[in-house]
């Protein structure tokens, strides 16, 4: 039996590993092209028939790059598809949600007192979930297609706004901001899949059949491209706000995830400027940081006391020797310790979460900032609220952490 738990657990570490490569791939390659294209010197007359050139020099050698506004005169003997880079990303990802959220849906997918709701359930609006996003993007884009492409963006992000305050309301915070995400990389896989990489083959069939091929094809699949572009930096960090459950794990996180969009915009809008030769707008940075600091801001907003945060680091004597440590101890026994054992008492954990003990003082003491924010200011813990901690019991974790704060140091 515990051969096959060590094996199970394995097969999480390829899926993320294999996840984590994929991604670096495509995102690599998307920012590549998209500062490739908008740098591109279109001023010049070129014997090829090409739009514009580039020249660049990597690893010791120089690159020669033109690109062709509809497509060259004739088929190239090789052509390089980037298209797996994509379509991997996306298959590991969902993989990962099935090996962590499908089948972990009691700890991390569902929260019984956000909605209740049974694994088939909670699987089954997962599913469909992406599957809307994809329908419902597509139809605006087709509805769109002549209008400003910036009242499309607007468009799209009123759903992503309201895709954000959807999941808040059926899931954990975890798995909220993680299907956002999820949501949000369907609709980047699926331009790939379903527009660019159709598109392409229309152009490569009218080449080899000697016909002319439509520039409706590539401004299309530019259009999606461009969409991918902005969509990326949100999407990283909504995968890895799961890490930190002051992002997922608290009253303001759908407002949090959709200024991280906003975010995303932002910080492209001044590498796609830079790289278009048109500028430097510094006033990104400003309003990125204005945004970052409201995340921030919001994260604790509805719990900070009145006199302010306390601080974060101190000698574990310090926290076990603050007024209310005891009662702390009883709530982390009863509420925490079934998880967070040398050998935990709840069907199907072989080993403590994230290798953290709460089951003597001394191990609660020293995990104190960990405690305080995962189960005090936040309600990352226990997932789901399994074990039913109450309102009164997260308030006597910050009192005491927050008093350990105000003694000195020994």
């Amino acid at each position: 039996m515990y051969d096959w738990v060590v094996l199970w657990e394995w097969v999480e570490i390829a899926a993320r590993w294999l996840h984590v490569i994929t991604a670096i791939a495509w995102i690599g390659s998307s920012f590549y092209f998209i500062a490739l294209d908008l740098g591109l010197h279109r001023d010049r007359n070129l014997a090829s028939g090409a739009d514009g050139e580039e020249w660049q020099v990597h690893g010791g050698g120089f690159y020669h790059i033109q690109k062709y506004l509809v497509a060259p005169a004739a088929m190239p003997d090789h052509l390089v598809w980037f298209k797996w880079e994509s379509y991997a990303t996306w298959l590991s990802g969902f993989a990962m949600l099935v090996l962590v959220y499908y089948l972990g849906a009691e700890l991390f997918l569902i929260d019984p007192t956000v909605m209740e709701l049974s694994v088939w359930q909670a699987v089954a609006i997962s599913i469909a979930s992406l599957a809307f996003g994809w329908v419902v993007y597509n139809t605006l884009c087709k509805v769109f297609v002549n209008a400003d492409q910036n009242l499309l963006m607007l468009a799209l992000f009123a759903v992503l706004v309201g895709m954000a305050w959807f999941y808040t309301q059926v899931f954990s915070g975890r798995a909220a901001m993680l299907h956002l995400g999820a949501f949000t990389a369907s609709i980047m896989t699926g331009n790939v899949f379903f527009i660019i990489m159709p598109n392409q083959r229309v152009v490569v069939a009218d080449l080899k059949a000697g016909r002319k091929p439509d520039p409706k094809y590539g401004k299309i699949a530019k259009q999606r491209s461009t969409h991918n572009n902005y969509l990326t930096l949100p999407v990283i960090f909504l995968m890895l706000s799961n890490h930190y459950p002051l992002v997922f794990a608290t009253e303001y996180n759908w407002i949090i995830a959709s200024l991280v969009f906003l975010m995303g915009v932002t910080i492209r809008h001044w590498f796609n400027t830079r790289h278009a030769r048109k500028g430097n707008p510094h006033w990104t940075w400003g309003v990125t940081a204005i945004l970052f600091l409201v995340i921030a801001w919001l994260s604790t907003a509805p719990m900070r006391a009145a006199e302010g945060e306390a601080k974060l680091e101190g000698a574990a004597l310090v926290y076990a020797s603050s007024p209310g440590f005891e009662e702390v101890v009883g709530i982390v026994q009863g509420r925490c310790s079934m998880c967070h054992a040398a050998e935990p008492g709840w069907e199907g954990l072989h080993w403590p979460p994230k290798g953290v003990v709460l089951e003597t003082e001394s191990q609660i003491a020293h995990e104190a900032r960990r405690i305080y924010l995962q189960a005090g200011i936040t309600h990352a813990m226990p997932p789901g609220n399994l074990s039913y901690m109450e309102p009164e019991e997260r308030a006597a974790i910050v009192e005491w952490f927050r008093k350990a704060g105000t003694q000195d140091p020994i």
